[in-house]
């Protein structure tokens, strides 16, 4: 199925990983919201549970080993064109995860990834949809 402009919505994951105070983001390389940072996460494959695919993009995106923990929130993600179509639509599964090893190193589709502090993470522009799923996985805790 192709990303834009698709039949039907796209089933994807987004992973709140802590590591204490800390939150793991990723700068997205591609549309939509390229050159944003976002959670870790990307498309479920056939096949695969939305466990598994938050686990597999975590590691594809960032290098970061984690414990996948409780779900967080399903959130729904469309961008329209300047006419109004419907370029993009993703059905996101977002689970929360605790830190076990790695240091952050950009693969896949990320052009970047990093620890964000509390302090630095309210001075980006994240989607709202993000920061929200952020603050409910801290309290979590």
């Amino acid at each position: 199925m192709k990303r834009d402009y698709p039949a039907a919505p796209m089933v994807g994951v987004g992973i709140v990983c802590l590591k204490g105070d800390d939150v793991l983001l990723i700068e997205r390389s591609k549309s939509p919201r390229a050159g944003g940072w976002s959670l870790p996460g990307g498309r479920q494959k056939l096949g695969e549970t939305v466990r598994d695919c938050a686990l597999r993009e975590l590691v594809e995106e960032t290098g970061v080993a984690a414990a996948v923990g409780a779900l967080i929130d399903v959130v729904d993600s469309m961008t329209r064109d300047g006419e109004g179509g419907l370029q993009y639509h993703y059905t996101l599964v977002d689970f929360r995860a605790d830190w076990i090893s790695g240091e952050p190193c950009a693969g896949g589709d990320a052009a970047d990834a990093r620890w964000f502090t509390p302090a630095e993470l309210a001075e980006l522009d994240l989607w709202e949809e993000t920061a929200r799923v952020i603050e409910m996985a801290r309290g979590m805790e």
